[in-house]
């Protein structure tokens, strides 16, 4: 419902690039979307059949992949369609949908990424209690919680958009709906939307990222204790594609909040690209090149089918 405003409807700008590149960006961008959702899906298949990986870490793994197919098909689906497309409107139920279901997987994503530090922390730091600590019913409950939140986070953050009032003009300098891109247009003061936005996100944010800065200083501390050079490197190689991962997601965040405010919005889209294409695309490949586990458990499902 579009309470108080008179747009039904929103023109999605996009990325800014000559037309005759438009098939060009249009055929990389779809293959690195088939690549994300192929790399995605395989692992969430594998974490959740092979009975090797029946444990916490890859259970929160296949939570990281769901939410990854979940944050990219938000966005690039209509972001190829409008690439191609004469007509780049969004409709503004759809545009609220669409900011919805991205901000519950960036939130939820933030938190799922601080429970797998906690993970790995546990893992290598305390190995004995491991198992008793992260039950089957302790990782579920996380799960719930980092979704929970999500949930009511995105929930709050765009139902209070409904209310705003937009009566032009439509044009959104972005190739998806954000909650920032939204409220710009605004003709409400969004002054109060904008602060609590900005303060729930850096609250948010600070909190996760000492927790993970903590965890893997006690790792660290604990692999320097770790006499045999062997005994490091598998320490260090269970939780180094974590690590990978977390600096890339919230290395692009911390780069986007801190970058000069004088910046073109060029350099926003081009941001958001690396957070909702290249960041899901590349992470099951980081958890893979790495890991013996789900090598091996991609070879026995190709030899299954193979055989079969």
């Amino acid at each position: 419902m579009n309470n108080g405003s008179s747009v039904s409807e929103f023109i999605l700008v996009g990325l800014s690039n000559p037309p005759e590149f438009q098939i060009l960006l249009f055929l990389v961008i779809l293959v690195m979307y088939v690549i994300t959702i192929g790399g995605n899906v395989l692992i969430l298949y594998i974490t959740n059949f092979d009975s090797a990986l029946n444990t916490p870490m890859y259970f929160f793994l296949g939570n990281l992949s769901f939410l990854d197919v979940l944050c990219t098909t938000t966005a690039v689906p209509k972001m190829l369609f409008n690439l191609i497309s004469q007509k780049k409107t969004i409709s503004f139920n759809g545009c609220i949908i669409q900011m919805f279901v991205f901000t519950v997987g960036m939130d939820t994503e933030f938190l799922l990424l601080t429970f797998m530090s906690f993970d790995r922390y546990l893992a290598i730091c305390n190995p004995l209690r491991y198992k008793s600590i992260m039950s089957k019913k302790a990782c579920i409950c996380m799960s719930l919680f980092v979704w929970a939140f999500g949930f009511s986070s995105s929930t709050f953050h765009s139902s209070s958009t409904l209310w705003l009032s937009f009566c032009g003009p439509k044009e959104i300098n972005h190739f998806f709906c954000e909650v920032p891109q939204v409220l710009a247009l605004s003709c409400t003061d969004t002054t109060l939307n904008k602060q609590v936005l900005i303060a729930t996100d850096l609250v948010l944010g600070l909190i996760c990222i000492i927790l993970i800065v903590i965890s893997y200083m006690c790792i660290v501390v604990a692999i320097l204790n770790i006499r045999s050079t062997e005994g490091k490197k598998k320490a260090f190689s269970t939780c180094a594609s974590h690590l990978a991962v977390v600096l890339l997601f919230y290395g692009t965040l911390i780069f986007a909040y801190f970058k000069p405010s004088d910046d073109s919005s060029d350099m926003d889209k081009e941001i958001s690209v690396f957070y909702t294409i290249v960041i899901p695309m590349l992470n099951p490949i980081l958890y893979s090149l790495r890991n013996k586990e789900v090598k091996a458990s991609v070879e026995k499902m190709i030899l299954r089918k193979i055989l079969l």
